[in-house]
């Protein structure tokens, strides 16, 4: 059993995420080390790497660390064995449906601050190659 879980180390590497990052998100309670080893370092499983890939993918479109916490829960919830609450399936999906909006919609938003940034830079090359002292 111990061969499945991970150390910080290899935690970070795969998720290209900083240990300092990482120990943030368990402090936050996004994510909780699965176990921890008889010298009591941070166990991960590949559950707890696939969480962190969600907080990772979330960060840059600007979401909160309550938004991620939010849909962290969701997702843990609609995952969860047992019966549930009538109505609680759909809630819960359209949350998570909430979130695919939002994502999709900054998604839309980073495209068009990309384009304005790339016509940016294009002014600045035409400028530059306007002025430029001609080559004799």
């Amino acid at each position: 059993m111990e061969s499945e879980h991970m150390q910080i180390g290899e935690v970070a590497a795969r998720t290209e995420l900083s240990l300092r990052t990482i120990r943030h998100y368990e402090e936050a309670g996004l994510v909780v080390p699965s176990a921890r080893s008889q010298g009591g370092f941070r166990l991960y499983t590949d559950a707890d790497v696939a969480r962190l890939m969600v907080i990772r993918r979330m960060k840059p479109l600007g979401f909160t660390l309550e938004e991620m916490r939010d849909l962290l829960d969701a997702t843990d919830r609609l995952d969860a064995p047992g019966p549930r609450e009538p109505g609680e399936r759909e809630e819960l999906l359209q949350r998570v449906r909430g979130f695919e909006r939002a994502a999709a919609q900054r998604v839309a938003d980073l495209r068009i601050q990309l384009e304005r940034t790339e016509d940016f830079a294009a002014t600045l090359r035409t400028r530059l190659e306007q002025t430029a002292p001609a080559a004799t």
